[in-house]
């Protein structure tokens, strides 16, 4: 690595981190829209640990396909 390719290489991984997370919230707007009940009351007032761990492990999964995806 050429400490002169440093700055574009700075910026490209900052650009994609950006993508990043602009896909992952997109995704999670659509499930908070999806979903046929309201996830905060479900978690926050309920207390309903299945659906968290559920959420939990979607967000782990898209989290990686994005990953994967952004990093080529």
């Amino acid at each position: 690595m050429n400490l002169g390719d440093l700055p574009n290489n700075l910026i490209a991984a900052s650009l994609f981190s950006v993508l990043g997370l602009i896909l992952f919230g997109v995704f999670w707007a659509i499930v908070v829209r999806v979903s046929p009940f309201s996830i905060k009351k479900e978690i926050v007032e309920d207390q309903n640990t299945a659906l968290g761990i559920i959420l939990g492990a979607m967000l782990i999964g898209i989290a990686l396909i994005i990953s994967a995806a952004v990093s080529g």
